[in-house]
């Protein structure tokens, strides 16, 4: 085997080793990017006005503008109804205000309360993870705007 084909094959077989390990370090969404997607959301929130069906109908469809891997926009209501859920449409219209999560915390009420005390938020709890359909510790970014939450999670 010639030294540039033997180089060459020793490159690919890192390569395959190491794209698995890469595949499943890309699955998962940053913190950077939950905070993006959330001001992204704020941003067509205000550009909506006082009309946010498109952006409901966009985030709850699954748009790929509002969903990423297991990142993706919810807005609530400042009484905890869904306006809109880029995991799971079931719960459009729903209040969750006295939603638990596992371990019996309040987790809608108290994201509620921190949107009215302190506007923009970082709230842990554990929720089921789109990609695994397991039950995971989460991360959400929230910001409340005018009477609306707009919120982004990551799975740790």
């Amino acid at each position: 085997m010639k030294p540039f084909a033997a180089a060459s094959s020793l490159v690919l077989a890192l390569v395959a080793i190491m794209a698995p390990i890469q595949a499943t370090a890309d699955t998962k969404a940053t913190a950077a990017e939950a905070t993006a997607m959330v001001k992204k959301g704020v941003a067509a929130l205000k550009a909506g006005g006082k009309d946010h069906d498109k952006l409901y109908t966009e985030v709850t469809a699954k748009d790929a503008k509002w969903v990423d891997r297991d990142l993706y926009l919810v807005v609530y209501g400042m009484d905890g109804s869904v306006k809109a859920h880029g995991a799971n449409a079931k719960l459009v219209g729903n209040n969750l205000m006295d939603m638990l999560d596992i371990d019996g915390k309040p987790y809608i009420k108290e994201r509620i309360d921190l949107a009215k005390s302190k506007g923009s938020f970082w709230q842990d709890y554990k929720f089921t993870n789109p990609t695994t359909k397991k039950i995971e510790p989460k991360s959400m970014y929230c910001e409340k705007v005018d009477e609306l939450v707009a919120c982004a999670g990551i799975y740790k």
